[in-house]
């Protein structure tokens, strides 16, 4: 008897946080974001929380472009994306093989989600790059050149990074404009941080000047753990402008998604899970670019 009026109370919650949703509208950037979502530790959602961000924006009217810059390939597959070997992808492009345009996918998930897929030729493309001429700009001359030709307004680019730092993911850091960082509500969530912060500010000294650290994303909350209470707070207290509100549970419909090859929100749009995105979403919409980290303290 106890369990119902928590199940009622938490009925309660999700439709006033939907309705909340439905009231708020998410403006629309006047140029391109483009969002380099990177976390050198593994395990974290980061590219969980690329696709499901970019599908929720999507949802809220905005077009969306995923660059997989992972060689796992687990965007595009979540995407609906098809990246056979054989299949036109960003290994290509980097390589300038190909352009944007030539490898560029309409993802099932949405009619305003487009998707760049990787295949399992990008693994060795760390290598490949080491003798290109300008290898750290491969992706950001040939993304400027598509979002400059493109008759479709792009609103948005995500860039789902390996959880490594090698010539793939400083092409990711060089072609985007902010940086997206989840990070878990586990033990060691702070764990590496601080050598990603400064590898960023390297980006930013002899790279990419203008970019900036804008969002960190709590993921894997699970608000019955004093642990990931404390572990946010922590966070929180270290990065009080840059961390979002809204939070990211630990979720089953979560987890299960990619298995299916798709998003949250395909998967299944009422769950707690999807809510949470599209939370995420519209906040980082609202909020449009951050300051930039101070890493002090970390």
């Amino acid at each position: 008897m106890a369990e119902k009026p928590l199940v009622a109370d938490h009925l309660e919650d999700k439709i006033k946080r939907r309705k909340h949703l439905q009231n708020t509208p998410s403006p629309l950037p006047e140029r391109t974001r483009i969002i380099t979502v990177s976390n050198q530790k593994g395990g974290v959602g980061k590219t969980t929380t690329t696709v499901n961000l970019a599908s929720a924006l999507a949802r809220r009217g905005a077009n969306v472009l995923v660059i997989d810059l992972d060689p796992q390939g687990n965007a595009s597959t979540a995407l609906g994306v098809p990246h056979r070997p054989e299949t036109t992808s960003v290994y290509e492009v980097l390589l300038g093989d190909a352009t944007i345009a030539e490898a560029l996918q309409e993802s099932s998930d949405h009619e305003n989600l487009s998707c760049v897929p990787s295949t399992i030729h990008l693994a060795g493309a760390e290598i490949e790059l080491v003798s290109l001429v300008a290898r750290e700009q491969r992706l950001r001359t040939a993304l400027t050149a598509f979002l400059e030709s493109s008759e479709r307004k792009y609103h948005y680019v995500f860039i789902d990074c390996p959880p490594s730092l090698g010539l793939l993911t400083v092409n990711a850091f060089v072609a985007g404009s902010e940086v997206l960082i989840p990070i878990q509500c586990e033990y060691y969530a702070l764990e590496g941080l601080s050598q990603l912060l400064g590898n960023i500010q390297l980006i930013q000294k002899h790279l990419n000047p203008t970019l900036q650290v804008s969002t960190i994303l709590l993921t894997m909350y699970d608000a019955r753990t004093n642990l990931a209470q404390e572990v946010a707070n922590e966070v929180r207290e270290h990065f009080p402008k840059e961390v979002l509100d809204a939070v990211i549970p630990r979720s089953v419909r979560i987890s299960e998604a990619p298995s299916y090859g798709q998003t949250v929100h395909e998967y299944d749009s009422a769950s707690i899970g999807a809510l949470a995105y599209l939370e995420a979403a519209a906040e980082i919409a609202e909020r449009g670019t951050g300051s930039k980290l101070d890493n002090e303290g970390v």
